[in-house]
């Protein structure tokens, strides 16, 4: 037992950021029969943060995948399964040897290997229906007549289909439900052959393949074209929901605005692309509407605090972890600067230029995306003039910038194209009177619309 136990490691899903519960896997990079080494990622997991890649902490070879990809697993629970003896060939003689062990029921390690055999390539359900349920029931499709051939998509509601990620993905690319498709793979597993068959148009197929292509005739809920199209709440947008919710209806939110004159900025932003010192740097208005709120900040320290509603407690942060909201193909994230505050105008520059980058990738770590102490939010990139924003949870406040438009303006007596954005201040009324909340927000618009004022003030 203690040698089987050895021999066949257990990889638990971890918590890979700080008080994570769960985590959806997003894709495979190693299937069974793979050999794998220490440190070699073997999956990509989101989690309420970030995506994150995730690598085996040992050598071996994959015996067994315990979940699909799509599916969201709590943390703590073993996803992959690595037989860590001296060769490949005893991974897969080995499995069944345990299982007369996984027969006694007061054994606990016993429900591992009971799943071994049972979810064969892994792609199988959760370990709470694998341990009752065995799948070797599903054997007989392969040697029983055509007739039988459709009694697998019965229980479509209780199991998952077992295929392996390439034929997944090529089922997703053709637009099949892979619940509709009768398996013909050893013990029930879907091949490539099966998805193609269910895909070819009806007088393609040979006669007696007729039973397969009638389960499509009952569309999933989900199917294109319809009506209606659902879509699961999890990952980063399930995160982002509870966390707007959370805040919306605990912290006392209060909104100011101010319009004004950027023209300044705008040009100030061309002379520093041609400036030496930022070669290599993308140069844009964020940047100097990020620094100036730093100023804005330093001018002001007391906006940038936090609400300890346990310790009934204020607190008051010297520092800046500067959050940057960015939209990614996985929803709302905001990573943040650490210490913006310290930052030279060409280093927050390459602090926001990683920033964005590694969001757009995906890439985006948990950590940073925590301890942020206030946001800027760039509606302005998709055409609004501003919005109303809600704080980040345990942020005092959250700066909205607006598009830039030539408008016209009275500049100097004397109406002329300038120019000319909004910003929007929302902002903690436990923390932040509307006085202090005033004068951050007009002291941003000063520096913008007078850029020199960044010489003097900061």
């Amino acid at each position: 037992m203690t040698v089987q136990a050895q021999r066949f490691r257990e990889f638990r899903m971890p918590d890979v950021g700080e008080g994570l519960t769960e985590a959806e896997i997003l894709k495979w990079y190693v299937a069974v029969g793979d050999a794998v080494t220490d440190g070699q990622v073997i999956c990509e997991v989101e989690t309420a943060k970030a995506a994150v890649e995730l690598p085996i902490p040992y050598d071996g070879v994959v015996s067994e995948i315990r979940f699909e990809e799509g599916t969201t697993v709590d943390v703590g629970t073993p996803i992959i399964v690595v037989d860590a003896g001296p060769s490949a060939e005893g991974a897969g003689e080995a499995a069944p040897a345990a299982e007369p062990q996984a027969a006694q029921p007061a054994e606990p390690p016993a429900a591992p290997a009971v799943k071994r055999e049972a979810v064969l390539v892994g792609y199988g359900v959760a370990p709470s229906s694998t341990t009752r349920r065995p799948r070797k029931q599903a054997a007989p499709v392969n040697g029983t007549a055509a007739a039988a051939a459709p009694a697998p998509p019965a229980p479509v509601s209780a199991e998952r289909p077992l295929a392996k990620p390439p034929v997944r993905k090529l089922a997703k690319d053709l637009g099949i439900d892979l619940a509709t498709v009768v398996p013909t793979g050893p013990n029930g597993v879907v091949t490539r052959e099966d998805i193609r068959a269910a895909a070819a148009p009806p007088a393609t197929l040979p006669q007696a393949a007729a039973p397969a292509q009638a389960a499509p005739a009952t569309a999933p809920a989900f199917a294109p074209g319809g009506r209606e199209t659902r879509t699961p709440i999890k990952g980063v947008r399930k995160a982002t929901a509870q966390a707007m919710v959370a805040s919306a209806f605990t912290a006392p939110h209060v909104t100011e605005f101010v319009t004004f004159d950027i023209t300044r900025t705008m040009k100030l932003v061309q002379e520093l692309k041609e400036d030496r010192a930022f070669t290599g740097l993308k140069v844009s208005p964020l940047l100097l509407v990020a620094k100036a709120l730093l100023v804005a900040i330093r001018r002001n320290p007391q906006v940038n605090s936090a609400w300890d509603e346990a310790a009934q407690e204020i607190v008051h942060k010297s520092y800046v972890n500067l959050g940057i909201a960015a939209a990614t193909p996985r929803g709302l994230i905001v990573p943040n600067i650490k210490d913006a505050q310290d930052k030279t105008l060409p280093e927050l520059a390459a602090a926001l230029g990683e920033l964005v980058a590694t969001a757009r990738e995906g890439k985006t770590s948990p950590a940073d995306m925590q301890n942020g102490t206030m946001t800027i939010t760039n509606v302005g990139v998709f055409g609004v003039d501003t919005g109303t924003p809600i704080l980040n949870p345990g942020e005092s406040a959250i700066l909205a910038f607006g598009a830039v438009k030539l408008q016209p303006w009275v500049h100097k007596g004397k109406v002329k194209p300038r120019h000319v954005t909004t910003l929007a201040l929302s902002f903690d009324h436990r923390l932040v009177d509307g006085e202090l909340g005033s004068k951050v927000l007009a002291d941003v618009a000063a520096v913008l619309e007078q850029p020199k004022r960044l010489i003097t003030w900061a």
